[in-house]
């Protein structure tokens, strides 16, 4: 069974930084193309990022372009998203996310708030 559990969301101010982690267990890790996507209330989920099988190859939305920093780790089976010079805009629920077959598998979130 895949699960992706995140987690290092929190309250912070603009500017500030934030890393969150996922842990991805139930397919082989290595083998997948990893993405983060977020939700900010009442909108629809954003592309945030997407890594390749070896971490070689990052891409990002132009709204987060060089402030934040995904990667992996396989041999612990997990993702990272640094995110630095948070901003408002950042708030939202993050997910990290990972299509195995035909299903597209996401976790439960973490979220983050941006807020002075």
């Amino acid at each position: 069974e895949v699960q992706l559990v995140e987690s290092g969301g929190g309250l912070v101010q603009p500017g500030g930084s934030l890393r969150l982690s996922c842990a991805a267990s139930g397919f082989i890790f290595s083998s997948y193309v990893m993405t983060w996507v977020r939700q900010a209330p009442g909108k629809g989920p954003e592309w945030v990022s997407g890594i390749n099988y070896g971490g070689g190859s990052t891409t990002y939305a132009d709204s987060v372009k060089g402030r934040f920093t995904i990667s992996r780790d396989n041999a612990k089976n997990t993702l990272y998203l640094q995110m630095n010079q948070l901003k408002l805009e950042d708030t939202a629920a993050y997910y990290c996310q990972v299509d195995v077959g035909s299903r597209r598998y996401r976790g439960q979130g973490t979220q983050v708030t941006v807020s002075s």
